[in-house]
């Protein structure tokens, strides 16, 4: 299944193709559009050269930082994501032999050891692991045991919160509007416990 995240139909079918290139773009996922973040795995095979987890550990890291500043930039903190990718790409050549695809099909894992599994990358909390976890079920065809329950809410049927549930321009406005009403639903309730505790 070709994923549709990016607008750009050589970053989203190298989505699709090589799950190390996913768990970037998840990685990247913070503090910028959507599909900035995953379209960055693209530039940075297309300015190293290739996208293996053994090149990108030992790569020389100033050197990486000018990948991730060239323009246009592949995250709007060029440093620390720079560093966070190289330490999920040295974790998973050194943990998983270089294949990310690993982390969720070998040993036949259920969906909670999925999750357990994401959580322990660096840069994955419980938010971005069943976000992933969900992206894997909905629209990989990933079928570990209880993985929508793993990953709740967001492996939930027909729901619009995350990238999980993007499969075309419309659902990617539904999910853009169901962020935008969790965030003010956070400010109002930050603001109303500021309130009672005057």
């Amino acid at each position: 299944m070709t994923l549709h995240l990016t607008g750009d139909a050589a970053a989203d079918t190298l989505l699709s193709d090589d799950p190390f290139a996913l768990l970037l773009g998840m990685l990247l996922d913070q503090q910028i559009a959507m599909e900035t973040a995953f379209a960055g795995p693209a530039k940075i095979r297309d300015r190293i050269g290739n996208l293996e987890p053994r090149t990108l550990a030992d790569y020389d890291p100033d050197a990486l930082v000018e990948v991730f500043r060239q323009t246009p930039a592949v995250h709007r903190y060029p440093g620390s994501m720079a560093g966070r990718v190289q330490t999920l790409a040295g974790v998973v050549a050194d943990d998983w032999n270089g294949d990310a695809a690993a982390i969720w099909t070998a040993d036949d894992p259920d969906g909670a050891e999925v999750l357990r599994r994401l959580k322990a990358l660096p840069g994955f909390g419980e938010q971005k692991a069943k976000i992933f976890l969900a992206l894997l079920g909905k629209r990989l065809g990933v079928s570990a045991a209880g993985w929508r329950e793993a990953s709740a809410p967001y492996g939930e049927e027909g729901s619009h919160r995350s990238v999980a549930d993007i499969v075309d321009p419309e659902s990617l406005a539904r999910v853009r509007e169901s962020k935008r009403a969790a965030k003010a639903t956070a400010k109002e309730t930050a603001a109303g416990s500021t309130k009672k505790s005057r």
